[in-house]
């Protein structure tokens, strides 16, 4: 895991894709762990706020997609 700085503006969503990749439940889940105090900021993050980011895969594995005709 790594330390970054958000940027004002950033939501939890767009700081992990900026730093991911990605922005999936998966990942959601695993930031919330490591930053249980990161709700007390708000939906919106204030400029230079420490968050650690978890080390994930840059992209899940992808299933199969479904299909109407499946």
């Amino acid at each position: 895991m790594r330390r970054v700085r958000s940027i004002a503006g950033d939501s939890v969503n767009l700081l992990l894709y900026r730093e991911l990749g990605r922005s999936d439940d998966a990942a959601e889940e695993a930031l919330w762990r490591l930053n249980p105090e990161l709700a007390e900021q708000g939906a919106v993050l204030p400029a230079g706020v420490s968050v650690l980011v978890p080390e994930l895969d840059a992209q899940p594995v992808a299933s199969r997609p479904v299909s109407a005709w499946d």
